[in-house]
């Protein structure tokens, strides 16, 4: 089944806690909508949840397989690893490969346009990144209880490699976004479903307390379970909680019921990247470099609290209603302060040390962030051979890199620089660390500061209607038969 990505809304304000209006459960302006009290089970956090999966409602998107990962203690285990399957780039125009649905004939045409403009000060999406402290053991608890971990003080930004210098983001201690008491299905209204998949499917809801809309994923705890996905989706919960980026996708809160996990995220209007890409077929150089940019300031930061994130790619990139990223999915994110080892991911974006089985760290990272610049620009993935993941494995373990000719010469520079298997040369490995990307040439016109401010304008605004839950960009699913809210001993 194919991955499916968080489909989330942009959120209107970054400030957070437990007066903030974007909270599902903060009461309205309007007299009479308090918050009710509930009685719903809490989050557990021996389970929480794991990448959903889906399938196109026209039935032309390929189905990649997600499987179970190996120990990250033992590097030589047998046991199958998750990975996403995708299909050649020769049939882009007809089939979609993850986990983005075939747009239906109904849906906005895009249209791209040069991302060098003057900004435009609309008051919205424009708030300056928000720098969060890691949480503590006991931020475990706090999340089961459906509310965001105690403050706790931040760890020192992390180095790109062992060899790397600490980043240049660097971690403040700060108050942890707080959400405001426990989450019910009784606080929401289910709209519509927005993905499915083998482990459950994501809802677009309404809360009924602030009128605003979000993005519900359901997991079934049996699947979880059946799946030996109980890690992953701990370790996604997690890396969840600890980040806050205008970049990222935020997660509100959890709760359960004896079936089924809850995850109230950011519903993100805009839809995917990648289907933007597909109907593109490859991006100008200016716009490439846009996403490029803004995915470069997120890694950055995720690096900087030892987060790697280690599933790159456009399927995973949402574009909210100004046009700027979000990056969602995070069942494959995981703290690493030093090595791992698991394989996991999708085949065209594994760096080789990960196809090799050696241990690996951020690196991975910017050999995903190369692959997914040279998807943008060319439209397809440079070690894509028939499909195959074993023969994708032998391209990538080979390391010959094919460069059109319509490239520009300074992405081709940094590409090579990135995509490249000797570590003591991969940029954002070396002693710069995730300056040195920042610093090259092809970002020359990049000012880094405005941009993490949202203060440049996007190359593409989707046209979705902002606040009444246009759901537009996505294809339209049977909707779910099983009650939520079962009772009872979990099953």
């Amino acid at each position: 089944m194919q991955a499916l990505g968080f489909l989330k809304k942009k959120r209107t304000r970054d400030v957070a806690g437990p007066n903030d209006p974007t909270s599902p459960t903060s009461a309205s302006n309007q007299p009479g909508s308090p918050i009710t009290p509930t009685t719903s089970k809490t989050f557990d956090p021996s389970i929480a949840s794991i990448s959903t999966q889906s399938t196109g409602a026209s039935g032309q998107a390929s189905a990649p397989q997600t499987t179970t990962a190996q120990k990250e203690e033992q590097p030589t285990a047998a046991g199958e690893q998750p990975m996403t399957q995708r299909v050649a780039p020769q049939h882009q125009a007809q089939e979609t490969f993850t986990h983005s649905p075939s747009p239906s004939t109904s849906q906005n045409h895009p249209t791209i346009s040069n991302p060098i403009n003057p900004p435009q000060h609309d008051g919205a999406g424009q708030s300056a990144p928000v720098k969060m402290a890691s949480t503590t053991p006991a931020a475990s608890n706090a999340a089961s209880n459906g509310s965001a971990p105690a403050p706790a003080p931040a760890p020192a930004a992390a180095a790109a490699a062992s060899t790397s210098k600490p980043s240049s983001v660097v971690s403040e201690p700060t108050v942890i976004r707080q959400t405001k008491g426990k989450y019910s299905l009784g606080d929401f209204n289910i709209l519509r479903t927005l993905g499915t998949g083998s482990f459950g499917r994501v809802h677009l809801v309404q809360s009924k307390h602030n009128q605003r809309f979000y993005a519900v994923k359901v997991l079934k705890k049996a699947q979880v379970v059946k799946m030996k996905q109980v890690e992953h989706t701990n370790d996604e919960r997690r890396m969840l909680q600890e980040v806050k980026h205008p970049f990222l996708i935020t997660l509100w809160g959890t709760f359960q019921d004896s079936k089924n996990l809850y995850m109230v995220m950011d519903f993100v209007e805009g839809g995917e990247l990648f289907s933007l890409l597909r109907k593109s077929h490859r991006f100008p150089n200016p716009v490439a470099k846009f996403y490029a940019a803004e995915v470069t300031l997120a890694l950055e930061y995720l690096h900087s609290k030892h987060i790697i994130y280690r599933d790159l790619k456009p399927e995973n990139l949402l574009l909210d209603r100004h046009g700027h990223l979000k990056i969602t999915d995070f069942g494959f994110a995981k703290r690493v302060p030093d090595i791992t080892w698991t394989l996991c991911g999708t085949p065209d974006y594994l760096a080789p040390e990960v196809v090799s089985s050696k241990g690996y760290n951020k690196s991975v990272d910017w050999w995903s962030l190369g692959i997914l610049i040279f998807e943008m620009l060319c439209g397809f993935t440079p070690f894509w051979d028939g499909g195959s993941p074993m023969k994708i494995y032998e391209n990538i373990l080979k390391g010959r890199v094919k460069y059109p000719p319509y490239i520009h010469p300074d992405a081709q520079d940094l590409l090579q620089q990135l995509i490249t298997a000797d570590l003591t040369k991969r940029l954002g490995n070396l002693h710069g660390g995730p300056e040195d990307v920042k610093n090259h040439l092809w970002f020359a016109e990049v000012t880094w500061e405005r941009l993490a401010k949202k203060d440049i304008d996007a190359p593409y605004v989707p046209s979705v209607k902002a606040g009444v839950g246009d759901a537009s960009q996505f294809d339209k699913y049977p909707e779910e038969t099983e009650i939520y809210g079962a009772t009872g001993h979990d099953e």
